[in-house]
């Protein structure tokens, strides 16, 4: 063989695939290149019921030597930027071109959708429903093995490190205030569970929050918190105002809202008025009518200014 026929044969920079995921060197198979239409007829089949959903071909790249996958536009709703990849080869020293498969692939610029999420991470607050059960891990770090007492033998056993204990009602007083703090759990809340939880708590209803920002004052002073047990109550209490938007929630000490119980007292009715008119007196009224005036002659009324002096007439004519 001539130097130029062996240089002929090498494989020339084509517009293939190497296995890294960058462009091949290796250039396609002439047969397989060559094969466009059986590649095209096999996408038909492949799109059915809708095979003019294959558009003009694209490009070939070489996957493997006289492999060749021949990609086509894809014209199916939906799928925007995908591509049809008919992959077909042939055996060595063969004439024959067969079809391996056919898929419908995403390009360069393909419309995708959101990367798989597994169901533990994609699980959010509120996504349980009635009859939903959420398993927890054995590691989880929200939770720490909790005293159980199995291993510790009884009071009364022979066994026991301690004085056996006299039943009566101080043992069952005793044992009820151990199961108190947790110790018949199996898993209690850890440190990591407790702070965020109260990370969590304070998100929502914490001083950071609108409606704190605008109240009046904080649920430190409100009349309507019911503290809770333990450590968090030095941080948090349950809302008991049926008016306020944190009703029933564990809200922060810092929170506030506008149902506070001391922002807006109710003020006192107002005093009526004194009366104008004192209606606690009563006014007399007779039933009957009242009796008759006695008649008076005019004559006889003589008017004392009308005789001049005031004199007696009578007592003139005796001087006269």
């Amino acid at each position: 063989m001539s130097a130029a026929t062996r240089s002929a044969t090498l494989p020339q920079p084509s517009a293939g695939r190497s296995p890294q995921g960058g462009r091949s060197r290796r250039a396609p198979d002439k047969l397989c290149a060559e094969a466009v239409e059986p590649a095209r007829e096999a996408a038909r089949e492949a799109a059915e019921p809708e095979p003019d959903t294959v558009g003009e071909w694209i490009e070939a790249v070489a996957d493997e030597d006289r492999v060749v996958t021949h990609y086509f536009e894809a014209r199916m709703p939906g799928y925007r930027g995908w591509r049809w990849a008919v992959t077909v080869a042939r055996a060595s020293r063969a004439k024959k071109v067969t079809v391996d498969e056919s898929v419908l692939l995403p390009g360069k610029d393909a419309l995708l959708g959101p990367e798989w999420v597994p169901w533990s991470e994609r699980l959010r607050p509120g996504d349980l429903g009635p009859g939903d059960l959420l398993p927890t891990e054995a590691e989880d770090p929200r939770l720490e093995p909790g005293f159980l007492g199995e291993d510790v033998p009884p009071p009364n056993s022979p066994v026991a490190d301690e004085e056996p204990l006299a039943p009566g009602a101080e043992r069952v007083g005793i044992g009820a205030v151990a199961e108190e703090p947790g110790m018949g759990r199996k898993r209690v809340l850890s440190r990591i569970g407790l702070h965020e939880a109260a990370d969590r708590w304070e998100e929502s209803y914490g001083p950071q929050t609108p409606m704190a920002q605008s109240a009046p004052a904080s649920c430190v002073s409100c009349g309507f918190l019911v503290p809770v047990a333990g450590s968090l109550r030095q941080a948090f209490g349950i809302c008991a105002n049926e008016f306020s938007p944190a009703d029933g929630h564990v809200v922060s000490l810092a929170y506030g809202c506008g149902g506070h119980s001391e922002a807006a007292v109710m003020p006192r009715p107002p005093q009526p008025p004194p009366h104008v008119i004192d209606e606690t007196l009563s006014d007399p009224f007779t039933l009957t009518d009242p009796p008759p005036e006695a008649a008076v002659d005019p004559e006889a009324a003589v008017d004392p200014e009308a005789s001049g002096d005031g004199a007696d007439p009578a007592s003139g004519d005796a001087e006269a």
